[in-house]
C-alpha cells in the first residue's frame, strides 16, 4: 500500500481555493447574478450627474428626491472606479484558535478570506492583509491574481498562533497600524472574534472615515451558551488562566449566559459607534447564504438611503 506525501502548505492553500471556487463561489455567482458589488455598497462610485428619465432606464437609478423637486422623473448617473483594493485585517490571537466542534474560528476566517479575495481579484481588483497574533506580525501588500490569493490563504492559515499567554489582544493596535499602511481609499474587512482589550472602536471608527469598513465577526455557539458537559477545565486562550467549573450547575450556566449577553450588547454598541456593518460567521451557518443575506441587506439600505425607492420597483 502506497501512502502519499502530505500536501505542502502551498498545495493545501491551492486545494482549499479550488474547493471554494467549486462550491461557495459558484453559488454566490448564481445568487448575486454576477453583481458582486452588492457586497460592497457604493464603493468607488461617485454621483456624476442627474438627467431626466428615458424609456428603458433602470428604475433602480431613479432619484426620488430630484424627481419630487423637478416634478419629472430623474435618474442618477455615476462614475465608477472599477478597481477596488480590499484589505483583510486578520486577528489571529489565541482565542481565534477555539472551536467547540470540527471547525475553529480560524478556519472560518480562512474560508471567508479565500472567498472574498478570489471574488474580488478575478474581477481585476487587488487584495492585501495585515495579520495580528500578539502583535502586528505581517503586512501582505495588496496585489491581484489567483496566485496571490493562494499566497494570502497560505499565510493566514500558517501564521497566527500566539507566541505566549499573558498578553491580551489589542485590536486597537491592529486598526491603527492598518491606518498607516493603507494609503488609498479601500474596502477593509476587520476579521476577528473581537475578544480584545477595550478602546478598539475609536481606531476602527477612524479607519471608517477614509475607507469602507466591514466587521467580520467570528462566532462559536459555546461562547454564547454553555452546554451541560459536567466538570470541565476551562482555559482563557488569551491569558492561559485555567478554571475548574461544573457545567452541570444550572445556576452557573445562567450566569455564564448573562455575562455572554452583556458582552454581546457591548460589542454591538461598539460596532455601531464605529459605524461598521457586521457579517457574523459561525461554524453552524452556510458561508454562501450568510454573504447573500448580507449583500441583500446592504442593497436594501442603499435603496432607502438614496430616496426610498418603492420595494415593488426593485423586484
Amino acid at each position: 500500500m502506497k501512502i502519499g506525501r502530505p500536501a505542502s502548505p502551498a498545495q493545501a492553500a491551492e486545494n482549499l481555493l479550488q474547493r471554494i471556487e467549486w462550491t461557495v463561489l459558484r453559488r454566490l455567482d448564481g445568487a448575486l447574478q454576477g453583481d458582486y458589488r452588492m457586497l460592497i455598497r457604493g464603493f468607488g462610485i461617485d454621483l456624476a450627474d442627474l438627467r431626466e428619465y428615458q424609456h428603458g432606464d433602470d428604475a433602480r437609478t431613479i432619484d426620488w428626491n430630484a424627481t419630487a423637486r423637478f416634478g419629472l422623473p430623474h435618474v442618477r448617473q455615476h462614475n465608477e472606479d472599477r478597481e477596488v483594493a480590499a484589505w483583510f485585517l486578520v486577528d489571529l490571537s489565541g482565542s481565534v484558535n477555539f472551536g467547540s466542534g470540527m471547525i475553529s474560528k480560524r478556519s472560518l476566517a480562512v474560508d471567508f478570506i479565500a472567498v472574498m479575495s478570489r471574488l474580488l481579484t478575478r474581477h481585476g481588483n487587488r487584495a492585501g492583509a495585515v495579520l495580528y497574533t500578539d502583535g502586528i506580525d505581517t503586512v501582505l501588500p495588496a496585489r491581484g491574481g489567483r496566485r496571490h490569493v493562494v499566497h494570502l490563504i497560505d499565510r493566514v492559515a500558517a501564521s497566527g498562533t500566539a507566541r505566549g499567554h499573558g498578553k491580551p489582544t489589542q485590536l486597537g493596535d491592529l486598526f491603527a497600524r492598518a491606518a498607516g499602511v493603507i494609503k488609498r481609499r479601500s474596502l477593509v474587512f476587520a476579521v476577528s472574534d473581537f475578544i480584545s482589550e477595550a478602546g478598539w472602536a475609536h481606531a476602527l471608527a477612524s479607519l471608517g472615515q477614509r475607507h469602507e469598513v466591514i466587521a467580520v465577526r467570528l462566532l462559536d455557539a459555546v461562547e454564547m451558551e454553555l452546554p451541560d458537559l459536567g466538570m470541565l477545565t476551562m482555559e482563557d486562550a488569551e491569558t492561559g488562566q485555567q478554571l475548574f467549573v461544573d457545567t452541570h450547575d444550572a445556576g452557573f450556566r445562567r450566569r455564564f449566559a448573562t455575562l455572554a449577553a452583556q458582552r454581546e450588547a457591548d460589542l454591538r454598541a461598539a460596532l455601531a459607534a464605529a459605524g461598521a456593518d457586521c457579517i457574523e460567521l459561525s461554524a453552524s451557518d452556510d458561508l454562501a447564504n450568510t454573504l447573500v443575506r448580507f449583500a441583500r441587506l446592504r442593497k436594501r439600505r442603499a435603496q432607502m438611503a438614496s430616496g426610498g425607492v418603492p420595494a415593488a420597483l426593485m423586484e
